[in-house]
């Protein structure tokens, strides 16, 4: 396998693609490449959007080249309503040139589902002699050669036009011996139904931290190692923590809290979504350039006393955490900024983005922070969403959403919310630790604005546009 692909040879023979559930399958091939009956053989017939069938469709004649235009033009509709729906789909079509993909990669990016190529690249002379015994492929033996230079051509730039994952196929034997292994995007946690105890931005506060913990019924201990301090937390009743993200910056011990969150993580007994400011923090500790701002100068400074393997710890736990996560068959959505219906359960760069900052109008307000756009006001889906990121005074519902960050480094409280019973449980700050920019007593009770700060939107565009390795060789 080349370029990056993630199919795997087994014994020399068997190659084992793993396939994300919500993908859109781009079978790349010269004519007589044996797309179709490869598509046949591996996908049911209602995944598979066949141009040759559309020119079918529209003209009762699937060699009509003269509907091309509109052949394609049905296939990027049906693709288009089964994208939305979650649906896989996977377009067997030649392929080979570039413009051709590029509207796929676009229906890929507007539905948020993850670009797959998998590619054909059979010699010209097999393609030629299938075609030869084709009474319906009577074109001259030139458009198979052109097909397969266009192919060749473009097999390097696949990863670099948008595809998630690029799969090539160079023998008869391969082609005969692929099979796919389908498997959950990484955000899909839908068999897990908790009890959960989803605790809100910590920013730090590592005694807070332990108060709730305690208060939730978790029983922490700690040991010297000679790695340094390790925690280890009992939960009651098989019940497991999940945090919200934003566990560093501005608070007193942000080394604490990491540590604290990283071994109940290791241990099973939490899960942790990214906040923006660990986005920041990896950057940094990554050697990027960014502004020490927000608490990230004092949170470095804290990091200062630490070993070097706890730093490539922290760095490591922070690039796998996962955008957001969807629970209990759908019913529960977390993200630390919140996420809207349509992305949930979806993997982009936008979505990551959106779970991490949300969405703003590129305003800012008189304290000079930004406006944000009140999703949850609109939000409509039947999936609860808890997040953080925009301190409130009080966490109260809206729409099936609630906002769990009261500001605990602020001088407010540290939150959990109880799943399923709904329940809200607090601990008060020890004292402020960090003054805010927006007075937390300023802020209506359902007021969605942001407290703290919106890292600029460098920041953002940064997120859209890397393309780190995740799970699934998938990205948010």
């Amino acid at each position: 396998m080349t370029n990056g692909a993630t199919a795997l040879l087994v014994d020399g023979k068997n190659v084992e693609i793993t396939l994300p559930e919500l993908s859109l399958v781009v079978l790349v091939g010269a004519s007589g490449s044996g797309k179709s009956t490869f598509a046949r053989k591996h996908f049911k017939p209602t995944e598979i959007l066949s141009s040759d069938a559309c020119r079918a469709l529209v003209s009762d004649n699937e060699n009509d080249q003269s509907v091309t235009t509109a052949a394609f033009e049905v296939l990027h509709y049906i693709a288009g309503k089964r994208l939305a729906l979650g649906k896989l789909v996977v377009v067997d079509a030649t392929n080979v040139q570039r413009d051709a993909r590029r509207s796929l990669l676009r229906l890929a990016r507007e539905y948020h589902v993850i670009p797959m190529a998998v590619v054909l690249d059979l010699p010209e002379r097999l393609c030629r002699d299938r075609n030869a015994h084709r009474s319906d492929r009577n074109f001259g033996s030139h458009v198979v050669r052109n097909q397969v230079r266009q192919l060749r051509r473009s097999l390097r730039s696949l990863r670099r036009e948008g595809f998630r994952q690029v799969h090539v196929l160079k023998t008869p034997d391969e082609v005969d011996s692929a099979t796919f292994v389908r498997q959950p995007m990484w955000t899909d946690k839908r068999i897990e139904t908790g009890p959960f105890d989803i605790i809100g931005d910590i920013h730090g506060c590592f005694e807070e931290t332990r108060s709730l913990l305690a208060r939730l019924g978790y029983t922490v201990s700690e040991s010297t190692r000679e790695s340094g301090i390790r925690y280890s937390a009992t939960p009651p009743d098989g019940r497991r923590a999940v945090f919200v993200g934003d566990l560093v910056d501005r608070g007193p011990d942000s080394p604490g809290v990491l540590r604290l969150v990283m071994d109940m993580v290791e241990d099973g007994v939490a899960i942790c979504v990214p906040g923006n400011h660990e986005a920041k923090l990896l950057r940094k500790l990554s050697g990027r350039n960014v502004q020490l701002t927000h608490g990230l100068a004092e949170t470095i400074e804290q990091l200062e006393g630490e070993s070097e393997a706890f730093i490539d710890r922290v760095k490591s736990f922070i690039a796998g955490l996962i955008s957001h996560y969807v629970f209990d068959r759908g019913r529960l959505v977390v993200a630390h900024a919140g996420m809207k219906e349509a992305f949930q359960g979806r993997g982009s760069g936008a979505v990551r983005a959106f779970a991490l900052y949300g969405e703003t109008t590129g305003e800012t307000d008189e304290y000079g922070l930004p406006v944000r756009y009140d999703w949850a006001s609109e939000y409509r889906g039947d999936a609860m969403v808890v997040y953080g990121h925009t301190p409130v005074a009080e966490a109260e519902w809206l729409n099936n959403t609630i906002c769990i960050d009261t500001g605990c480094v602020f001088g407010g409280n540290l939150t959990a919310l109880r799943y399923p019973e709904k329940e809200l449980v607090q601990v008060p700050a020890v004292r402020c630790h960090y003054e805010p920019v927006r007075p937390l007593a300023a802020e209506e009770p359902s007021s969605l604005a942001a407290q703290h700060e919106h890292d600029d939107m460098l920041d953002i565009q940064d997120v859209l546009g890397k393309r780190a390795s995740r799970p699934n060789g998938a990205g948010p």
